[in-house]
C-alpha cells in the first residue's frame, strides 16, 4: 500500500485511469466530510451550549443532511432583475473549485496522492485566494448593498491574514527544507505543532479566518447584514455556497494535520486512517472555538491581524531561521523546550503590550 499509486500506474500504463480515480476519491471523500462535519457541528455544538441538536430526522439525526439537501434543491431559483446574471451563476463555482484543486495535493498516505508539486505550499497559497474571489463576486453580482459590504469584508480579511498565514508557511519551508507536502510530513518525526508552537498558533488563526469561521465570520454577518454576500441566492446557487463554506472547512482541517500534526504519519494503524483521526480532531477542535468566541467586529479582526499576527508571524520565521543557520544540529531535547518557551513568552509579551496600547487609547 505504500506506493499504491505506483503499482497502478505500472500495472495499467494508463495515467488517465490513475487520474479519474484520484478525481473521484478526492470528490467522494470532500463530500462526505462535508456531510459528516455538518452532523457533527450541529450536534456537538449543541452539547456545547446545552441545546437540542437535529434530532428527528433518522437515528441521532444523521438524516438531516439528506433532508436539507431535498429542501434546497426544490426552492426556486431566484435572480434579482439588476444583478449580473454572468457573474450570479459564475461566482458560486468559482469559489468552490478551489477547494478540489487544493485537496488534489494533500498526500493522503504514502504514496496516496494525486500530484505532489515541488512548490506545492505556493500553489496552495495562490489556490486559497481564489475562493475567496468567488466569493466577492458573488456579494458584487447580486446588486446588493448588504452582499455588497459583506464581499468588501470578505477581500480586506483575506489580505490581512493572508500574510501572517505565508509567513508561518515560509518558517515550515525552512524547516523541511522543501515546498513539497509529502517532504514536509516525511520530515515530521515529530510533529511541527511541537517543534513551531508559534507558528501553528499563527496559521491556526490566519486558517479562521480564511475561511470565515467563527470567530471571524463577520463577511456574514446575519444580525447587520441579513446574510452577508449570499444575501440573493436561493436554491442551487446557495446550496454551492454553502457547499462551498464547508468544504474549506475540510481543506483547512487537512492543511492543519499535514502542516502541523505529521499527516498521514502514525503508528499501528493505516496512514489514511491515521490522516481521517487527525483531521477530525482539528475540526473539533474548530468546533470549540466557534462554540466558544464571540464574533470578532471588523475593526477587532483587523487589528488581530497586522497588530497581533504578523508581529508574532515574522518573529517565528526570525527564530526558525536563526536556529537552521546557526544551530542546525541542535537536539530537540534543547530546542523544543526552549522554543516552547521562547514562543509563550513572546505571545504573553505582546499581547501585554497591546492590551497596555488599548488602555492608554482609552484614557
Amino acid at each position: 500500500m505504500n506506493n499504491w499509486l505506483i503499482s497502478l500506474d505500472n500495472s495499467v500504463g494508463n495515467f488517465w485511469l490513475q487520474f479519474l480515480i484520484m478525481a473521484v476519491f478526492i470528490i467522494a471523500f470532500v463530500m462526505s466530510s462535508v456531510i459528516m462535519f455538518i452532523w457533527t457541528e450541529r450536534r456537538v455544538i449543541a452539547r456545547f451550549q446545552a441545546r437540542l441538536g437535529p434530532n428527528r430526522a433518522g437515528p441521532f439525526g444523521l438524516f438531516q443532511a439528506i433532508a436539507d439537501t431535498v429542501k434546497i434543491l426544490t426552492k426556486e431559483d431566484i435572480i434579482p432583475s439588476l444583478a449580473d446574471r454572468v457573474l450570479f451563476w459564475t461566482a458560486p463555482a468559482i469559489a468552490f473549485i478551489p477547494t478540489l484543486m487544493i485537496m488534489a495535493t494533500i498526500p493522503f498516505m504514502n504514496g496516496f496522492q494525486m500530484v505532489d508539486l515541488n512548490v506545492g505550499v505556493l500553489f496552495i497559497s495562490a489556490v486559497s485566494a481564489i475562493s475567496a474571489i468567488g466569493i466577492f463576486l458573488s456579494g458584487v453580482a447580486g446588486n446588493n448593498k448588504y452582499s455588497l459590504i459583506g464581499a468588501m469584508r470578505e477581500i480586506a480579511q483575506l489580505i490581512s491574514f493572508e500574510i501572517p498565514m505565508v509567513l508561518s508557511l515560509a518558517s515550515l519551508v525552512i524547516a523541511c527544507g522543501s515546498m513539497s507536502l509529502t517532504q514536509i510530513v516525511a520530515a515530521q518525526n515529530v510533529p511541527n505543532i511541537i517543534l513551531q508552537p508559534l507558528g501553528f498558533v499563527v496559521f491556526m488563526v490566519a486558517i479562521l479566518a480564511e475561511i470565515n469561521r467563527t470567530p471571524f465570520d463577520l463577511v456574514e454577518a446575519d444580525s447587520e447584514l441579513t446574510c452577508g454576500f449570499n444575501t440573493e441566492y436561493s436554491g442551487m446557487k446557495f446550496a454551492l455556497l454553502y457547499l462551498t463554506e464547508y468544504s474549506e472547512a475540510v481543506v483547512g482541517a487537512a492543511l492543519i494535520t499535514t502542516f502541523f500534526l505529521g499527516g498521514w504519519r502514525g503508528p499501528f494503524l493505516p496512514g489514511i486512517m491515521w490522516f481521517v483521526v487527525k483531521m477530525i480532531a482539528s475540526f473539533m477542535f474548530i468546533l470549540w472555538l466557534r462554540s466558544t468566541l464571540p464574533r470578532l467586529r471588523i475593526d477587532q479582526s483587523m487589528h488581530l491581524a497586522w497588530k497581533g499576527l504578523l508581529p508574532l508571524a515574522l518573529v517565528n520565521l526570525f527564530v526558525i531561521a536563526l536556529k537552521n543557520v546557526f544551530f542546525p544540529d541542535l537536539s530537540l531535547w534543547i530546542s523544543v523546550p526552549v522554543y516552547i518557551l521562547v514562543s509563550v513568552l513572546v505571545i504573553l509579551l505582546w499581547a501585554g503590550f497591546l492590551r497596555k496600547g488599548r488602555k492608554s487609547l482609552v484614557v
